[in-house]
């Protein structure tokens, strides 16, 4: 019986969860190299705007949004540390892709929750009580996660 999403798993989400948490951990990885490049291309543009370009550091806690609206919203539907585990992001309606806008608000919602630890537990609780393992913020974005391998 599918969820109340309408969207059924065709593939399977056993251990997706746990999958999800390693595969952060490599983006973290990611987002901070990432976060490194950018830092010093603005530190370059700065110093040739005489300063002026220095002003660009402000997008640099946007690091994370930025890197998951490239990778999940990507063609590859998954960020580099997904690929790594095995999972990759739906659209839970279609089980399309996820556009760039959509992956964005996801990331961005993650890290809302993740900054609050009332709402952290209250998603982690969401993604182990469902059998599709949507957490909070896949639900209100209407992304799900499943195995690709």
């Amino acid at each position: 019986m599918p969820p109340a999403g309408g969207w059924a798993p065709a593939v399977s989400t056993d251990g997706v969860l746990s999958r999800r948490l390693f595969g952060y951990l490599v983006d973290l990885i990611m987002i901070g190299l990432l976060a490194l490049v950018l830092s010093i291309f603005i530190g370059f543009i700065g110093l040739l705007t005489l300063g002026l370009g220095w002003s660009l550091f402000a997008i640099l806690p946007f690091t994370g949004i930025l890197y998951s609206a490239i990778t999940l919203g990507g063609s590859k539907q998954s960020t580099v540390g997904m690929r790594l585990m095995g999972v990759r992001g739906l659209d839970a309606i279609s089980g399309g892709p996820v556009g760039h806008l959509r992956a964005a608000v996801h990331a961005l919602l993650f890290y809302v929750a993740a900054t609050t630890f009332l709402l952290w537990v209250v998603d982690v609780i969401i993604g182990m009580a469902r059998s599709d393992r949507r957490m909070g913020h896949d639900l209100l974005v209407g992304l799900a996660f499943v195995r690709s391998s």
